[in-house]
């Protein structure tokens, strides 16, 4: 699921799709007070990158997607995180690869 309205192409579009219903949304404001953090979004709070995109309206060649796909870390972990990726120039599926470097 989107979390916010920054990892939606059309937030407003889609609030009552699933996937960015309020109930999904708050399952993960739950995470996050339960001393998660979602590391793409730590590191990059206002970067706009996309995960998934319909792939029978081609969304991904207007890049109109959904960033679905997350690493959660406990927030005490989270010092060795060094980064969070998300590859959206790879093709071959709907959604992309993410990564995650971490310091060992």
């Amino acid at each position: 699921m989107a979390h916010d309205e920054i990892d939606i192409a059309r937030a407003k579009e889609n609030e009552n799709s699933v996937g960015f219903l309020p109930e999904e949304r708050e399952w993960i404001d739950e995470l996050i007070l339960n001393n998660f953090v979602d590391t793409f979004r730590e590191i990059y709070p206002n970067k706009v990158k996309y995960s998934w995109w319909d792939m029978k309206t081609r969304a991904r060649d207007r890049n109109v997607g959904w960033r679905l796909d997350y690493f959660f870390v406990n927030r005490e972990k989270f010092s060795k995180v060094t980064e969070s990726k998300i590859w959206d120039r790879v093709s071959g599926s709907d959604h992309a690869p993410i990564g995650l470097e971490i310091e060992v």
